[in-house]
């Protein structure tokens, strides 16, 4: 019987292919002001403190809105939007460079923290901040003159790469800079996705106030492509101002080279370790890169393959396999990807001289075991049998035959299966022979 594992063990030997990974990668992580105005922003620089001490790279874009409307309104004043823009009048302005001077003030002080029996102890973190942003009015649009609201020009990468390189974490905040000495107010997302492009960064991440993404159900989106983010845009469905600008962030920033944005519900504890840490994540991924597919099997899944089938040879489920055997027959592996792992595989042996191809090691990871993999990887294979002109299916299975029979296997013998199979069929294992025949 094996030990138990402790679960602290367990999980952090899980992390351990994502701090791998993100050692050495450039994050741009993108909030708004009600996290800078929450009890929780201290954890959450924790954690930014955290993913700085695993070599990750990090551009914090810090938004100021709440901030800002609350200096607006402490002179009496209101603040004026159209279409989601602030007109940024004179006074406003001023209310901008004193609401996001104190932004970054409270941020460069909780991120200088480093107090014994803290999560910060020892952390001596140097923060970087700069005129890194230049911008350009936005003008007069639909005749509204926005006046000192304005739109990134260009980001200076080459310094914010310089203070990276120096080991120091950036903050950026919605302001930019004209060559003529003027300020402007800009979007925090807009600056968020014209660093991250600049930066060829790999990853957007943005802390949403909600809880995500959600589908016409409700329920959270966990991947989406940029066509697909944008077609959520375009639906009407209500989302809320904060997720249709991360959103749109996040479309920007993949359509002009990042390869994935992240977005995650801030206030859900530590959601961004989780969602950069676990293999599924907790937020929603858009992405124009293959997070999951199916594809056929290279010599390098071997040790992928080798890791799902070993507990059920283990069980008797399945046939030993050796890795010689494994990787002799790789070529007739199919295998589901997420993310860098396998947690899918099935084996393809045709026999074209009886119009018929046999089923063998169709596993799937035990956390994807109700998440229609195994169909996945059985219509793939139905797909290649009818490429190849192959008119049915067989399948020998000790412990599983309800699960084929409830996609159209039926039971069968062994004259049903060609001759070159029935002679190394193994009487001693009993195994059900089920065949299907495809339509």
């Amino acid at each position: 019987m094996s030990p138990k594992i402790d679960p602290f063990v367990q999980h952090f030997r899980a992390s351990a292919p994502y701090i791998h990974a993100h050692r050495g990668r450039t994050f741009v992580i993108m909030f708004g002001g009600e996290a800078v105005a929450s009890k929780d922003l201290r954890t959450l620089l924790y954690d930014v403190a955290l993913l700085h001490s695993l070599g990750v790279r990090i551009v914090l874009v810090a938004g100021a809105r709440p901030q800002i409307d609350a200096s607006l309104h402490r002179r009496g004043r209101s603040p004026k939007y159209i279409n989601g823009l602030r007109i940024t009048d004179d006074v406003a302005i001023e209310c901008v460079k004193e609401a996001v001077g104190a932004t970054r003030v409270e941020l460069e002080a909780l991120l200088s923290m480093s107090l014994p029996n803290s999560p910060m102890a020892g952390a001596r973190l140097r923060v970087a901040t700069g005129n890194f942003v230049m911008a350009q009015p936005i003008g007069v649009l639909d005749g509204v003159d926005y006046q000192h609201t304005g739109k990134p020009r260009r980001v200076d990468a080459e310094a914010i790469r310089q203070r990276l390189d120096d080991g120091a974490i950036v903050v950026l905040t919605p302001i930019g800079y004209s060559s003529t000495g003027e300020a402007f107010n800009i979007s925090s997302h807009e600056v968020a996705a014209a660093t991250a492009t600049a930066l060829r960064a790999d990853k957007l991440i943005g802390l949403l106030e909600g809880d995500g993404v959600p589908d016409e159900k409700g329920h959270p989106h966990s991947q989406l492509t940029p066509r697909e983010a944008e077609e959520i845009l375009r639906s009407g469905r209500e989302l809320g101002h904060d997720v249709e600008r991360h959103l749109a962030a996040a479309i920007e920033a993949c359509r002009a080279g990042v390869p994935r944005a992240h977005l995650v519900a801030r206030k859900s504890d530590g959601a961004l370790l989780r969602e950069l840490f676990t293999r599924d994540g907790v937020g929603t991924m858009v992405t124009s890169e293959a997070f999951e597919g199916v594809r056929p099997a290279e010599r390098g899944d071997v040790g992928g393959i080798l890791a799902l089938i070993e507990p059920l040879e283990e069980q008797g489920i399945l046939v030993r396999r050796p890795r010689e055997m494994l990787e002799n027959d790789i070529q007739r592996f199919t295998v589901i990807e997420r993310d860098g792992m396998v947690v899918g595989c099935t084996a393809f042996y045709p026999y074209p001289d009886d119009a018929i191809a046999e089923l063998a090691c169709l596993v799937v990871h035990p956390d994807y075991r109700t998440t229609g993999r195994g169909d996945q990887l059985l219509q793939y294979f139905e797909r290649q049998c009818a490429a190849q002109g192959l008119r049915r299916i067989f399948v020998l299975t000790t412990q599983t035959s309800h699960w084929f029979r409830e996609r159209g296997f039926e039971s069968c013998n062994i004259d049903d299966v060609p001759a070159a199979r029935r002679s190394a069929y193994d009487l001693g294992r009993r195994s059900k022979i089920l065949l299907k025949t495809l339509d």
